[in-house]
């Protein structure tokens, strides 16, 4: 839309409040409310301030002030709020200048875009992100100085099997890794995830299916369909908010942590792209499994800075949780056709040339995906740059290997902490084109550290005292 388009929508859907949204550092949406006539042609141009340093890894108390300028393409109604709502995704800009702020993370996608065009080797990145989650009936969790604890609870939980229901429990409970693809009554989240696709769809968002997913106590997939980059990551930004407050409409509560239960699969984000150059897909070819020589490079990009890219796409203590060695988790840096246990999977996508793409399997939901799309395609181009060919396919069940075969194949590492050091060593890719700056890269790792790393590290954990108690 226009923003002529916006506010003759806005009064015709009867809007009385405006809610203006943004991404913070860590990918959460923020928000501030206006009424619909404090809105008008003005405000697309000249933004609204409000206050920067009160967000996490922006800015300091002394240099605070920063604008929201809302994007008209944007523009939609939300559909939690009582009261009639436009919505509007905004970016971020420096009051002074108007310049984008270069922690924005949309900011950021947008550098990349640029980037991207000015090299020639294409005009469009396509994503297609396929982000898990967990609903939940009941999550509770504490930490104090002299304690801490956790607990999540489904009522479709193998661990309820044996609960007393009041004469009410009947059975029909996944069992650990057993719940993918069965049908009702065992699948109980069925009908709510269906109203989720039914307001992805009015907001906009395209689904191609949705499904239980392998754990039990509630985990789910909903595919929504592949989009550019900016638009994909909005998008997104939309799945969560909706998925989390359908959730809560009912009662419920979800979450897109990577590895909320022991014992079990965890949530990933499974990412797939192609590039694009004048309506013309890049990645088909003649080279392994259907690839272009273009997508053969970008695969090496991928696979060469994979270790620096985790602290980005992986970006939590608890994504080294479901990244672990000897389970079935994408951790081996191998590319294959058809093959699930490869951190990158080439789909069996059929003989049309617009389907070709790689699948990069190791991110998870708990990343920024702004961050994540622009740090994928820039370790992307730099592979097709600098002709980074990702060797030989690796063609068998990597979850299978013997354990001297598997250790010959490069692994991603094992901790958020040991992602951020490969990130400090290995970032030189992400500068190009200013879309990350030297400053973003070092308050990342600084705020990583600060806020998650040393933190964890300070504090006793329950399973401690299960071990280490009575020595």
């Amino acid at each position: 839309m226009t923003v002529n388009e916006v506010l003759t929508f806005a009064k015709e859907r009867g809007v009385k409040m405006v809610d203006l949204k943004f991404t913070d550092l860590l990918g959460t949406w923020q928000h501030f409310t206006i009424p619909l006539n404090e809105l008008s042609a003005e405000t697309f141009e000249n933004g609204l301030g409000f206050d920067g340093s009160s967000l996490r890894g922006w800015r300091n108390i002394n240099d605070s002030d920063m604008v929201v300028t809302p994007d008209p393409k944007t523009a939609k109604i939300d559909p939690f709020m009582e009261v009639p709502t436009l919505s509007l995704i905004c970016d971020i800009v420096l009051p002074d200048t108007f310049e984008p702020y270069d922690r924005d993370p949309r900011q950021i996608v947008r550098r990349a875009l640029a980037y991207l065009q000015s090299t020639g080797i294409a005009d469009t990145a396509y994503f297609g992100p396929e982000a898990e989650f967990f609903i939940f009936d009941d999550v509770r969790y504490e930490q104090t100085a002299f304690g801490s604890f956790y607990q999540v609870d489904s009522d479709e939980a193998t661990w309820n099997s044996g609960r007393d229901e009041g004469g009410r429990n009947l059975g029909h409970k996944p069992r650990h890794k057993e719940g993918y693809f069965p049908a009702l009554p065992a699948d109980s989240l069925h009908d709510l995830r269906t109203e989720i696709c039914l307001e992805l769809e009015k907001a906009g968002i395209p689904v191609e299916r949705q499904h239980h997913e392998v754990a039990t106590a509630g985990q789910g997939e909903i595919d929504i369909r592949f989009d550019s980059m900016l638009e994909m990551a909005d998008k997104m930004m939309w799945f969560k908010y909706i998925v989390k407050n359908v959730a809560r409409r009912h009662g419920k509560t979800a979450t897109f942590m990577p590895k909320p239960i022991y014992g079990d699969n965890g949530s990933g984000m499974h990412t797939h792209m192609s590039l694009w150059k004048n309506g013309e897909p890049l990645f088909a070819g003649d080279k392994y499994a259907g690839l272009s020589e273009t997508a053969l490079y970008f695969v090496g990009g991928i696979l060469k800075h994979a270790p620096s890219l985790c602290a980005i796409t992986n970006p939590t203590t608890n994504s080294y949780k479901r990244l672990v060695p000897g389970f079935e988790a994408p951790i081996k840096l191998a590319y294959s056709y058809k093959n699930r246990s490869a951190a990158i999977r080439i789909p069996n996508s059929g003989p049309n040339p617009k389907a070709k793409r790689i699948e990069f399997r190791t991110p998870d939901p708990s990343a920024n995906v702004y961050l994540a799309f622009a740090a994928l395609l820039m370790a992307g181009i730099d592979g097709i740059q600098n002709k980074i060919h990702p060797g030989d396919p690796l063609d068998k069940d990597i979850y299978g290997l013997p354990p001297e075969e598997a250790a010959l194949v490069p692994s991603i590492p094992g901790t958020l902490q040991e992602s951020l050091k490969a990130l400090q060593q290995n970032h030189e890719f992400l500068l190009k084109g200013d879309v990350f700056g030297s400053d973003f890269i070092q308050s990342w790792v600084q705020l990583k550290r600060d806020r998650e790393i040393i933190p964890l590290q300070q504090r006793p954990a329950p399973f401690e005292f299960y071990l280490y108690y009575d020595l």
